[in-house]
């Protein structure tokens, strides 16, 4: 199933029923008034999140959704039924704003969680609702209440606790699927991954957590170069990034250039992101030439900040992992 992260779509709550004009009319009752009933409610559209939805493709097809008008009043005083409620699922993880004005209305960050969008129109009062002592037959009804509409955009931004980011081939794919369940596509060729792919990593000594593999970022990817914006919003919502750098691809003279074009994008995204706890991980140790390349670049730095891994390899994970966790204890000590 193809990816989709943002959405347009209409939603309109149902119109009330229109309340009754009758007169009651029966053979042993000599003065029958009026007896009209009330419409019933229009139906209310609903937003709720669920498992059951992983991206916000369906709404490529389907962009127009109405709730069920009120059934109108009847005479003996008979409420019009009321109009069922629309539930439309969308993926945890979706914010939902107003497409006009770009407000947010309700971020829905777990399963469950449900926000009604839209409210159905009230139904109109029937006659007999109008019946005074100087007006003892009044002959007029309320119309029902019309629906709300409202357009919508929807943006999807993947719950993961931790974020792999890095150039593209530095590794992600490899590594996510070393540690984790996911299979992602593994191919040596830019943009292997066109869609971020979630993994829950599971160790012996730590609960699991959820992590998720960014799609590759280029120089001028927060204009929306390559991949650009439409997956850098993912990496908002994790805890702690792991900056994965192909050493084999790093250059002696320059050997921090990886590292810094990837905060340059991070940072004019949203600044907030570059605040994230970082961990700089050089990945493919295995090949020839690598080993002199991460020497030049943690020349600058201290080695205790940096990880060398080959994920191939399987070298070098229990020792991230190990950090991982333990940032991830930090960060949620501090919320």
């Amino acid at each position: 199933m193809k990816f989709i992260d943002e959405a347009l779509i209409t939603v309109q709550s149902g119109d009330g029923g229109r309340g009754c004009v009758s007169l009651r009319r029966e053979k042993h009752v000599p003065r029958g008034g009026p007896d009209g009933g009330d419409g019933g409610k229009g139906g209310d559209v609903i937003l709720k999140s669920s498992l059951r939805r992983r991206t916000l493709y369906p709404f490529q097809f389907k962009r127009q959704f109405k709730a069920k008008n009120g059934a109108h009043g009847q005479g003996k005083q008979k409420t019009g039924r009321n109009g069922p409620d629309l539930i439309i699922e969308i993926p945890p993880g979706t914010l939902v704003k107003d497409a006009a004005t770009g407000e947010i209305l309700k971020d829905f960050i777990t399963a469950g969680d449900s926000y009604t969008i839209v409210q159905g129109g009230r139904g109109g009062q029937g006659n007999a609702r109008f019946k005074t002592s100087t007006n003892r037959t009044p002959r007029f009804a309320q119309p029902g209440e019309a629906g709300q509409i409202r357009h919508l955009k929807l943006e999807l931004k993947l719950l993961a606790d931790v974020g792999i980011i890095g150039l593209p081939n530095a590794g992600k794919s490899t590594l996510i699927s070393v540690i984790s369940s996911a299979s992602p596509k593994i191919a040596n060729y830019p943009f292997t991954t066109l869609t971020p792919t979630l993994g829950v990593v599971e160790t012996e000594w730590s609960d699991p957590f959820v992590v998720a593999d960014i799609p590759g970022l280029i120089e001028g990817a927060h204009q929306g170069a390559g991949l650009g914006t439409q997956f850098l919003r993912h990496i908002e919502r994790t805890r702690i990034l792991i900056h994965l750098i192909d050493a084999g691809a790093i250059d002696p003279q320059h050997p921090r250039d990886h590292l810094k074009s990837v905060n340059r994008e991070l940072a004019s995204f949203n600044p907030e992101l570059t605040q994230k706890p970082q961990i700089v991980v050089l990945n493919k140790m295995d090949l020839p030439g690598a080993p002199e390349a991460a020497e030049a670049f943690v020349s600058a730095l201290d080695p205790e900040q940096v990880f060398f891994i080959s994920a191939k390899e399987n070298q070098g994970i229990k020792r991230l992992l190990s950090r991982t966790i333990e940032l991830l204890d930090q960060s949620g000590n501090n919320k």
